[in-house]
């Protein structure tokens, strides 16, 4: 499940709704009512008039599409959406472990100025995919980045501005030294700092709406895998908390996420006779 924008505030009603859709939208075909939708958002302290405002918001971005079951209005993601979802998971949940022997991915792009919103959205991607500027037009990322990236610019119809290579450091620099330089492992830090700040006294507090913390940790959460561009161990700070967070994210998972799937349930209200077989 990536995050449809990393660079928005975590509790945006947008992004709320794409967790719950991410979690619990396609248990049921990826469909949900939204007479549900409000009850679910209300747990998290989102009135109506938000919730209806975000799906409006999602409907023109092409992430949700209207339709009626049994006579009751949802709403059910996209094509577009369910795939960018399912292409997320594994990345979210359960990335690769990088090696530097692995390489790295380089993406050496080109855009005529007659289309510098195309640059600039080129550009937003890389960074949203955890790429670092190692010149102008040229981007580094760890190798482990190609299927996500190329999946990622084919669906932003930006593959034709940019060409990937797999490489390998040679000389004559420390590659250290470059990793620091190509990207703001500080500011990476203190988010995963910050993530586990804000959920850890979650596992001691046993919170009464699991529901609204499981959805709330893994909406801060999912932005954060993607800002982390996956450097190989040697390459990181000593004191790097990103282990310290995603084994965070293990525990609130093991610990919230079946209750707060029993409290979708009760909070969803009936099905259509559709979905219940």
């Amino acid at each position: 499940m990536p995050p449809v924008d990393p660079s928005r505030d975590n509790e945006q009603p947008r992004a709320l709704i794409v967790t719950i859709y991410g979690l619990y939208g396609r248990e049921s075909d990826g469909w949900l009512p939204v007479a549900g939708l409000i009850r679910l958002l209300a747990e998290l302290d989102v009135d109506e008039p938000a919730v209806r405002s975000a799906i409006s918001r999602l409907k023109r971005r092409g992430l949700l599409e209207a339709h009626r079951r049994d006579g009751v209005a949802g709403y059910a993601l996209s094509a577009g959406a369910a795939a960018i979802l399912e292409g997320g998971d594994a990345h979210i949940f359960a990335p690769p472990t990088p090696r530097l022997a692995d390489g790295w991915l380089l993406a050496v792009f080109s855009v005529p100025e007659t289309e510098r919103a195309r640059r600039h959205t080129l550009r937003s991607q890389l960074v949203a995919l955890g790429f670092g500027s190692a010149a102008p037009g040229v981007w580094v990322a760890p190798a482990h980045r190609f299927a996500l990236t190329a999946a990622t610019l084919e669906r932003h119809g930006l593959a034709e501005y940019v060409d990937l290579f797999r490489a390998e450091y040679l000389a004559f620099g420390d590659i250290g030294k470059h990793a620091r330089d190509w990207w703001d492992l500080d500011e990476i830090s203190a988010d995963y700092q910050a993530f586990i700040n804000a959920y850890a006294p979650v596992l001691l507090a046993a919170p009464v709406r699991p529901f609204a913390a499981w959805v709330r940790a893994l909406t801060a959460w999912r932005r954060l895998p993607y800002r982390d561009p996956g450097l190989p161990v040697e390459l990181l700070p000593a004191d790097w908390p990103g282990g310290n967070a995603r084994a965070l994210l293990a525990e609130l998972r093991s610990a919230l996420a079946e209750p707060a799937g029993a409290a979708v349930l009760r909070l969803r209200g009936p099905r259509p006779a559709d979905l219940t077989g």
